[in-house]
């Protein structure tokens, strides 16, 4: 290991619909785990070096966690979503809310 990082983890309801609602934010699935079939899914999802978990076990998160992503273009992040960027004194952002209530601030800095 060449660096060290901290990964946020994020309780979802179901890791297929929440994978597919990150993939819209560029988040591409890494791997999942299942201790066995039907179990609770753990799922890795990434947009360049910025790592999220994605977790459906009940005892590893709660729902309406806040996760600040700096990335290069925010107006690209809005127009997806269909959302007005805003600007702050320190980044040009958006909040959005994952299906599972957790929320998200984008920003791209402007400074």
């Amino acid at each position: 290991m060449d660096h060290e990082e901290a990964i946020p983890v994020l309780r979802v309801e179901d890791a297929a619909a929440a994978v597919a609602w990150y993939g819209r934010l560029g988040f591409v699935s890494q791997w999942e785990h299942r201790f066995e079939p039907g179990f609770p899914a753990f799922v890795e999802v990434a947009r360049g070096g910025v790592r999220l978990f994605l977790s459906e076990h009940e005892g590893d998160a709660r729902p309406d966690t806040l996760v600040y992503l700096r990335v290069r273009d925010v107006d690209a992040v809005a127009a997806e979503f269909g959302v007005r960027a805003q600007d702050a004194p320190w980044a040009r952002e958006v909040e959005l809310r994952d299906p599972d209530g957790n929320r998200l601030r984008i920003g791209t800095p402007t400074r």
